[in-house]
């Protein structure tokens, strides 16, 4: 088969491109692969991590009233301005995440679906774990019937309260008491 490129060549790369749906193929020498960029194989990204976030950092700004006053945000510590940050991608120090909170918050809530970590525990606390979760959404909501004046309903979370703290200390003593076993 001839190359559909120069039609003098044998064709010796086929390449086939799935785009939308819709499949083509080329036939070519390897002299016209060349010169039509085909023969590119390099597997390395064509954007880095850091364009990525600064293209994200870049759409929150546009989209901002206060573009200027955001951009010359800049850590006390390090002294990283945010335009900085978003041409980079990184911070520079520990102190800019509480130097950029209010911009980096809703970049973490978009990348990462929230701004708690949740990850893994593990298995010889995960009970605890489990448990100090409970107490805080218990407390939470407790707040609420008190601060709504349902106060049948807050009583009967208090009480499920002092339960689970109850349980919380009776298993951190039995913990206790193990350590000392061995």
């Amino acid at each position: 088969m001839l190359c559909q490129e120069c039609q003098q060549n044998e064709a010796t790369i086929h390449i086939v491109k799935n785009i939308n749906g819709k499949q083509t193929e080329l036939h070519l020498c390897e002299k016209c692969a060349i010169k039509k960029e085909e023969l590119d194989f390099s597997f390395e990204p064509q954007f880095s991590l850091h364009q990525f976030f600064a293209g994200i950092l870049e759409q929150g700004l546009q989209n901002s009233r206060h573009e200027q006053d955001v951009a010359n945000l800049q850590c006390p510590s390090c002294g990283l301005t945010f335009a900085q940050f978003s041409q980079v991608g990184r911070l520079g120090c520990s102190e800019c995440y509480k130097a950029f909170e209010k911009r980096m918050k809703p970049l973490l809530r978009r990348i990462h679906a929230g701004t708690a970590h949740t990850g893994k525990v593990p298995l010889h606390v995960q009970s605890r774990v489990k448990q100090r979760r409970e107490l805080a959404q218990l407390k939470d909501k407790l707040k609420l019937k008190v601060e709504n004046e349902e106060f049948e309903e807050a009583a009967v979370l208090r009480d499920q309260i002092r339960d689970l703290e109850t349980r919380m200390q009776e298993g951190q003593k039995d913990l206790l008491d193990k350590g000392e076993e061995n």
